[in-house]
């Protein structure tokens, strides 16, 4: 009778053999969890895995940006899972996945064809509290063990499904049946008379700065408070719910940083703290709060400071330049960075002794000293080379390069320069030879004295193409002293590139300045930027932030160019030296000049945001006409 028979069609598949134990790191609502899989490495994103309890539907969260409150029960459903699961090792049994349709609503009931499949399973926790509600394992283990799914419906805060004869289910479906029966008899959660009472939540991430500022004064008086972590945001900042206050905050640690969005290691440092204190019972202490509302502080887990651990796994680090009177536990904080740097974990990998890192790039602050320099060379971006004229050791290279013979040219084949190498070069201006590194080559043996080689003179900083004919080999007693020239910028100011907005104008505006005959001018180092590493060529290498000073107009080139709207000031860091502070505090009234005045880059108005990360609108032609 069954001969011609075709099944149903069904939106549900069976999943075997995917069986695995882990960790919870997150109840996302009363039937969905995440498990991080024990059998997969720390950090690998496929090792958290979303898993929906099977046969079974809780009330609706809802959803805040479409103002949605979460139906009767939710919050308790959610909460009970919590309590149970969060940080505990479960068993998770996988069953059937299940395409659902991603739209919600009337593109949802028009028939919408994205869809995303949803994987189903029945999780159990071994040695659960003393509890009624316990099932035995279908194997034959008489260890205790507790389907969580069984738990949430006998305490009337879950219905189960009613599937279809064709349709996948729970391999627990007759116990959840069951347990169903037993809330109804018992008018237990949503199966009794009455609702949950209403929690009102003041939820201040969304609220103004200045409501967060005025909820400062009651998180400040309690001290140390119970909160709940309901999500990271980032490696250093959560969102808290505070059941005393009941209201939530963002929260972020007290002079830690870690690594921002899309920055290296900024992930793992995401995944340390979920793993650690997603949705835990934490405690913090509230200490200020900064101008975007999030509320700074310190957070305990069990009693234990959240940032150390961060420093040690080097995932973050201090900024505490205002000082760490004001931060508990400041001490292991101070230790557990120092652990991190000796060990050269993550961000430290290139941490050399005296070293800071921004954002990937390594930089020092320098011991203010002041030197007379002769600018050799000047390049797009604000960056030029300078010489020491205190230095003497061009002029005893310019002794050994007048006795030597340059005149004979090298053999074919004899001389064969490769990239990296260093040589004498004849500079095409004055004819003079020079050391130079090999910055561009021909590949394979050098065929014809006319093949062109690009060149970077070490002791100049500029850099040109150059014949066969234009290179000696160097003797080895040229080659012991370093580059005499030194790539240098402008302390604490952004100089456009020759491709953007009023970049042309600003390089020719120092070549003028700064290249016009043999003047001195003097240079205050704030700062060394290592982050080029140790090799160098034209625009590489070791950068010295520099005040560089005009004797004649006793003015500093970093203002001047600020007052003519050539530059703009860089961003300001959240933690900054009080000598990074005072110099900029100094330039900010010169930008502010040029802004009032609309000059050079305010031409038009306020540009684009004064980030690191942005610059200058591009156009076509350069000029203010």
């Amino acid at each position: 009778m069954w001969t011609n028979y075709v099944p149903p069609a069904t939106n549900s598949k069976a999943i075997h053999d995917q069986n695995f134990t882990g960790k919870v790191i997150e109840v996302a609502s009363g039937d969905c969890i995440v498990v991080a899989d024990d059998s997969l490495p720390f950090g690998d994103p496929s090792a958290e895995r979303r898993v929906n309890l099977s046969s079974i539907r809780c009330p609706k969260m809802g959803n805040p940006r479409r103002d949605e409150k979460p139906a009767p029960y939710a919050r308790e459903a959610k909460e009970f899972l919590r309590n149970c699961l969060i940080g505990r090792q479960v068993q998770v049994s996988m069953e059937y996945s299940r395409k659902v349709s991603v739209a919600d609503g009337p593109a949802a009931a028009a028939g919408a064809t994205d869809l995303r499949v949803m994987d189903f399973g029945s999780v159990f926790l071994f040695n659960p509290a003393k509890d009624g509600d316990v099932t035995r394992s279908a194997a034959g283990n008489q260890q205790a063990r507790a389907n969580i799914a069984e738990l949430l419906v006998a305490r009337g805060f879950a219905n189960v499904i009613r599937h279809r004869d064709f349709e996948e289910r729970s391999n627990y479906y007759d116990a959840l049946l069951a347990a169903e029966s037993r809330a109804i008899a018992g008018k237990k959660g949503m199966h009794s008379a009455k609702d949950p009472p209403v929690v009102h939540i003041t939820d201040l991430l969304t609220a103004s700065a200045k409501k967060a500022k005025d909820f400062l004064p009651f998180l400040q008086r309690n001290r140390r408070m119970t909160a709940v972590v309901e999500y990271v945001l980032s490696g250093h900042r959560f969102k808290l719910y505070i059941p005393k206050e009941t209201c939530s905050i963002a929260f972020s640690f007290s002079g830690v940083r870690c690594p921002g969005r899309d920055e290296q290691y900024s992930d793992e440092a995401i995944a340390l703290m979920r793993q650690k204190i997603m949705q835990r019972d934490v405690e913090i202490e509230v200490e200020t709060v900064d101008r975007t509302g999030t509320f700074l502080g310190t957070l305990w887990e069990a009693r234990t400071n959240v940032a150390v651990a961060l420093l040690e796994a080097g995932l973050a680090k201090l900024q505490t330049s205002f000082g760490t009177d004001r931060i508990p536990d400041s001490h292991l904080l101070v230790q557990a960075e120092q652990s991190a740097k000796m060990k050269k974990l993550k961000i430290w990998e290139n941490y050399v002794e005296g070293e800071e890192v921004f954002n990937g790039s390594s930089v020092e602050r320098c011991q203010k000293e002041e030197l007379k320099v002769v600018v050799t060379e000047v390049l797009g971006g604000g960056q030029f080379y300078v010489q020491s004229v205190a230095d003497q050791k061009m002029a005893s290279i310019q002794k050994q390069l007048a006795s030597i013979n340059l005149q004979e040219a090298p053999v074919l084949g004899a001389f064969n320069p490769k990239k990296g190498d260093i040589v004498l070069a004849q500079f095409s201006a004055d004819n003079s030879w020079n050391r130079a590194m090999i910055v561009n080559a021909p590949r394979g043996v050098v065929e014809s004295s006319d093949d062109k080689f690009e060149v970077f003179y070490i002791d100049y900083g500029n850099q040109e193409a150059v014949t066969f004919n234009q290179l000696r080999p160097i003797d080895p007693s040229l080659l012991s002293a370093p580059g005499v020239a030194q790539l240098c910028s402008l302390a604490y100011v952004k100089v456009p590139t020759v491709e953007e907005d009023y970049g042309q104008e600003a390089a020719f505006w120092l070549s003028e300045h700064l290249l016009s005959g043999p003047k001195e001018f003097r240079a205050i180092s704030e700062e060394r930027d290592t982050s080029g590493g140790k090799v160098k060529g034209q625009g590489t290498g070791t950068i010295f932030k520099v005040t560089l000073i005009d004797p004649e107009a006793d003015v500093s080139i970093n203002a001047t160019m600020l007052q003519d709207g050539l530059a703009r000031l860089e961003k300001r860091r959240r933690w900054e030296s009080k000598d990074r502070q005072l110099g900029m505090d100094e330039l900010e009234k010169f930008q502010t000049g040029a802004r009032d005045k609309r000059l050079g880059m305010w031409e038009y108005g306020d540009i684009e945001s004064d980030d690191e990360e942005s610059a200058p609108p591009l156009r076509k032609a350069a000029g203010k006409h």
